[in-house]
């Protein structure tokens, strides 16, 4: 029983993240875009899965990611940390030669760094979102660690691009930047990203799918 509790909870807050169709379309878009493609191949290379299954992993994650960077940069430290991170280390820099950073392999303190970010962010839900990615992913958790731990210094690194071409100077702009970075999306991507994520055999129920996904067998199963 607390196993099917954990695996429930798991869901719940992968699709509690997914809620918001705004960063959704973000996401899709950027990971449809010439920088998103390199990412997803790089990332594939890295963890030896499928581009797309990779893609698919992505195209859940970094939703997840930016969601509780959002939420994390409503406080006056969260947002303090946050900007002093894209002044810093994460200034965009590592964009400007991703096939570098994907050839041979991505650096052990490239992984290192994402592994701390995705502490910073996902805090103790690190564990349940990694888990909930791999159920709705099919893809194995442990996979999924490593491209979580891949992917957020890449994100770390498009915000801070993006902070230095808004030319942001204090925190108090951070909200404004997970904004602006949100907006004017696909809302074609938004709802094709719904129905191929939250609902896997296409039938609108959410429910019945997390059902199949835990339990096992048929999803009508009682």
């Amino acid at each position: 029983m607390l196993g099917l509790f954990l695996y429930i909870e798991a869901i719940n807050i992968l699709n509690h993240f997914l809620s918001n169709s705004t960063i959704m379309a973000g996401i899709l878009d950027l990971l449809s875009s010439d920088l998103g493609k390199t990412i997803i191949s790089g990332v594939s290379g890295q963890t030896g899965q499928s581009e797309s299954k990779t893609g698919s992993v992505l195209t859940m994650a970094l939703p997840v990611l930016m969601q509780a960077m959002k939420k994390n940069s409503t406080s006056p430290q969260g947002a303090e940390g946050l900007m002093n991170a894209l002044n810093g280390k994460h200034d965009g820099s590592i964009l400007n030669n991703l096939g570098d950073l994907f050839s041979g392999g991505v650096d052990t303190s490239v992984i290192d760094d994402g592994s701390k970010i995705l502490g910073k962010v996902l805090g103790n839900k690190e564990q349940n979102v990694t888990k909930a990615l791999s159920l709705k992913s099919g893809v194995n958790s442990r996979s999924v660690s490593q491209m979580l731990k891949v992917a957020a210094p890449i994100l770390m690194g498009v915000l801070g691009k993006q902070s230095r071409q808004q030319n942001m100077s204090n925190a108090s702009g951070v909200e404004g930047l997970l904004g602006s970075f949100l907006d004017g999306n696909s809302k074609q991507s938004e709802q094709s990203f719904l129905e191929s994520m939250l609902d896997a055999d296409g039938d609108g129920s959410i429910i019945d799918d997390v059902a199949g996904m835990v339990l096992g067998g048929s999803k009508k199963k009682s």
